[in-house]
Parts: C-alpha cells; sequence; structure tokens
C-alpha cells in the first residue's frame, strides 16, 4: 500500500479501494514469494486497507498489520476485524525480534530515509527471519514525473526538490542498504510493469491521489491547467484503447536476517 511517510490525513481510503485496488491485486505474487507458513508470526508493513494482510492471514499466519495513514488502518479494521491492525511510521517501528518475516508491497518507496526503515525491519525479526518487498525502482513512472515537472517550469514555477517524497533506489543501492541494516540479500530484482489506469480521467485521477506532493504550494487553478498540459503532451505515449497505461518500474527483494 503506497501510504507510509505521508501526512496522516492525506489518504481517501474508500477511493483507494474503489479506484485503486490493482494496488493489493498486483502484491498477490509477492505473498506467493514470501512463500508464508501456517503459525508464522508476520508484519504486513504499509498494509493499507489490509487485503494482502488478509490474504496471508488466510494461509494461517499470524499477522499484524501497520500503517502511516490513519484512515487505511481504519478502514482495515472495519474489513478485516480479525486482524491486528495499527498505527506505526516505518522508521520508527516497535518490535523486538518478534516476527518470523516482515512483508511489504507498494509502500516502501514513501519511506525516507531508508536505512532507518531498514534498520527498524531487521530488529523486528528474529534471527534467521525474512523480508521481502516490493516497491517503486529506479526510473518508476519516469516519464509521467519528468512531463510533470516540465510543465511546472513551463509555468514559470520553480520545482522544489523537496517536494519531491519518493525513493526509487536501483538494486545496487537498496542491497547495499539492506546489507549495511544487517541482511543477506537473496533476492533482487528490477522490472518493467506496465500498470493500466482506468478510463479517460485514469492519469488525472493518479496524479491526484499519488502525486499531489509535486504540486505543493501551487494554486489548484494552476495545478489543474499543468495537469491538463501533462495529459496532452503524454497521450500519444501512454494512452491506449481508452486507458491510461503509467510507467511502473518495481524493484522486489528477498533478505534474510544475518
Amino acid at each position: 500500500m503506497e501510504s507510509i511517510h505521508i501526512k496522516k490525513n492525506i489518504w481517501d481510503a474508500n477511493l483507494y479501494d474503489t479506484n485503486y485496488s490493482f494496488v493489493s491485486k498486483y502484491g498477490n505474487s509477492l505473498v506467493e514469494l514470501l512463500a508464508p507458513k501456517q503459525g508464522e508470526k508476520i508484519l504486513d508493513l504499509g498494509c493499507g486497507t489490509g487485503d494482502l494482510a488478509n490474504t496471508i492471514y488466510e494461509v494461517g499466519a499470524d499477522i499484524v498489520g501497520v500503517d502511516k495513514s490513519e484512515t487505511m488502518v481504519e478502514q482495515a479494521i472495519r474489513k478485516y476485524p480479525h486482524i491486528q491492525f495499527m498505527v506505526q511510521d516505518a522508521t520508527d517501528l516497535d518490535f523486538h525480534s518478534q516476527f518470523d518475516a516482515v512483508f511489504s508491497n507498494a509502500a516502501l518507496h514513501w519511506v525516507q530515509p531508508a536505512d532507518k526503515a531498514l534498520y527498524g525491519i531487521n530488529q523486528s525479526l528474529k534471527q534467521g527471519g525474512r523480508f521481502a518487498a516490493e516497491f517503486g525502482g529506479k526510473g518508476n513512472v519516469q516519464m509521467i514525473i519528468s512531463e510533470i515537472i516540465l510543465q511546472i517550469k513551463e509555468t514559470g514555477l520553480e520545482f522544489s526538490k523537496e517536494n519531491f517524497l519518493w525513493f526509487f533506489p536501483s538494486i545496487a543501492e537498496y542491497s547495499t542498504l539492506m546489507e549495511e541494516a544487517g541482511f543477506k540479500v537473496t533476492f533482487a530484482y528490477l522490472f518493467d510493469r506496465p500498470t493500466q489506469l482506468d478510463g479517460e480521467n485514469g492519469l488525472k485521477n493518479w496524479i491526484h491521489m499519488f502525486a499531489n506532493h509535486l504540486f505543493k504550494g501551487i494554486p489548484e487553478d494552476t495545478k489543474n491547467e499543468i495537469i491538463t498540459k501533462v495529459e496532452k503532451n503524454l497521450k500519444e505515449r501512454l494512452y491506449k484503447d481508452g486507458n491510461w497505461i503509467a510507467d511502473y518500474k518495481r524493484i522486489r527483494v528477498v533478505g534474510i536476517k544475518e
């Protein structure tokens, strides 16, 4: 769930469940990579509204879900009251050698500093425990980001790097951070994953949901004009058969606590 290290009330949990359920659907293959076993105690870091936590629960694991977004955690509790969910920041985890595995889908690209989160993840695991994660990697949504920044500048405004909240690492960069945090990296893979954004307004809706931070300090009417120009300039490359296709690139990693 793309919801950690963001102001706590930014997420509309109902809208997320309705329009962005693909986040959890794409995460099902990561659950397979995690290979949860009955009786294992597992932490879902960045659990969002709880769909993947419930998938892991149904295997028979003892799952705990955490997310920084209060609205997401509240929605998860409503949907899956049989699972323990709580609000926690990925850079300030309060667990000590409690879990057999830590799982995280589509969350860690929101988390900085990444090394602090990785130390907390390592601390949360039992000796020999495993960490399996997928999130935005190097080059993720680069066409969309570049066009947004270009159009901001074309409007005569400055783009502040402080407004870029994402962390999209390379395999080498993230593997090094994992090793420094005490993990043996057993799997690391960066891949293209073109992602459909449904309908004529798919790109606009995605920007409003996930990329609003890029427009901090820009008046709403100017922001809407910029988004319209972004749509126009990207349509030839990213609009196919009535839907927008976002240029997602994902990094998938597995590590063992040494």
